[in-house]
């Protein structure tokens, strides 16, 4: 396989965009990412978005987002993997470009949240219908559970938990287009509103609109862009089974191991070589799964670890310094391809106040439902 290379990025603020419609977040990403990458026309297009016909009765939207774009007739093809829609069509760009079936591809990512008369409903189409959303779960006690599952397991605090949240709303205050950027303390999250036990509101991400685009290179296409050069290295995706009673582990994710194993392998790299993650923390207990399954701490330690500062923006493995998806914002369908965004702006240099210094390999960590699907990709800087 060809390298492939990150070349543009644009991405929208995230958050309640009451005047914003599903179709001009998405142009106005794409076009800050191609006029990033400097080009001005693309060989395909790969669009995650979880549930647009639930959310704006949209569907179709290969056909109505290329159009709006202006690239028609550049095929363009929406994927869709729960909350790793957009991983997964950046995973689906990297493959084209790699194969040599094209030179420049967009990976994007979009979800218009806040005009959808019932999210949870819309959201609850990730989980298996018959034995879960049947009989009245929804994610936020899927999620309560695999935390009760942790703590007892592993001996794991609400304070630990709840540590997660404190950290990415930190980190989110200098990320300017994080949906909430505010900050928090433990005591604030353990006396928020109870939302599934021991989960409180302030242990949730929350209900956002935006878009991100990333513009995906072959190596002659590379040279020629403006900017610094940073190169996928690791692609790698699993799935598990979607119900939780149907695993051998609530306490963890599989799927994100598997997908990270493959990641490491095709980069030969490992978890000790990472500089930095974006992972999925669509609830508090999420990062710290994600973070024991990736290897960047011991099964068990997540929470601990994030207690005692190892995933700080100072610690030993800066741990979703965009703010995550609990503060910088979960448009479900756009989280996967932001995440890569902020890895690829910390590579590039570009941070700001965020920026972890002397960043040169980064990981990104999305994953659909429970975990019943998982991405992970590894970008270095060169």
């Amino acid at each position: 396989m060809r390298d492939v290379y990150v070349i543009g990025a644009g991405i929208t603020p995230f958050g309640e965009l009451w005047q914003r419609s599903l179709r001009d977040l998405f142009v106005s990403a794409a076009r800050q990412a191609m006029v990033d990458a400097g080009v001005d026309r693309l060989d395909g297009m790969y669009v995650g978005s979880m549930s647009p016909g639930l959310l704006v009765e949209q569907e179709h939207l290969s056909s109505l987002l290329a159009d709006y774009l202006g690239v028609l007739p550049a095929p363009c093809v929406r994927v869709e993997s729960a909350c790793a829609s957009g991983g997964a069509a950046f995973r689906s760009a990297f493959f084209e470009v790699a194969s040599g079936a094209s030179d420049v591809v967009l990976a994007g990512g979009v979800e218009k949240m806040t005009d959808a008369d019932d999210v949870t409903r819309a959201l609850a189409t990730a989980s298996d219908q018959e034995y879960e959303a049947f009989h009245g779960i929804t994610f936020p006690g899927l999620y309560a559970m695999m935390a009760r599952a942790h703590m007892r397991q592993h001996g794991t605090t609400r304070e630990e938990i709840a540590a997660v949240a404190v950290k990415n709303h930190e980190n989110a205050l200098e990320n300017p287009n994080a949906h909430l950027g505010m900050r928090i303390s433990i005591d604030q999250v353990i006396a928020s509103s109870p939302v599934a036990d021991p989960l409180r509101l302030l242990d949730c991400a929350p209900v956002s609109d935006g878009a991100c685009a990333l513009i995906l290179g072959s190596e002659d296409q590379a040279k020629r862009a403006k900017g610094p050069l940073v190169r996928v290295t690791g692609v790698g995706a699993a799935t598990d089974a979607i119900a939780l009673h149907a695993r051998s582990d609530v306490a963890s994710l599989e799927a994100v191991a598997r997908a990270a194993a493959k990641a490491y392998a095709m980069s030969s790299r490992g978890p000790r070589d990472i500089d930095l993650a974006e992972v999925h923390d669509c609830f508090t207990i999420a990062e710290i799964m994600a973070i024991e399954a990736l290897g960047l701490v011991d099964r068990g330690r997540g929470g601990a670890a994030t207690s005692a500062g190892e995933t700080s923006r100072r610690g030993r493995i800066p741990v979703n310094i965009s703010g995550g998806l609990k503060a910088k914002g979960h448009p479900v369908g756009a989280t996967g391809v932001a995440q890569i965004f902020e890895i690829v702006t910390q590579l590039r240099g570009a941070a700001g106040k965020r920026q972890i210094a002397n960043a040169r390999i980064g990981l990104a960590q999305n994953m659909g439902g429970t975990g019943g699907s998982a991405t992970v990709h590894i970008l270095e800087a060169v």
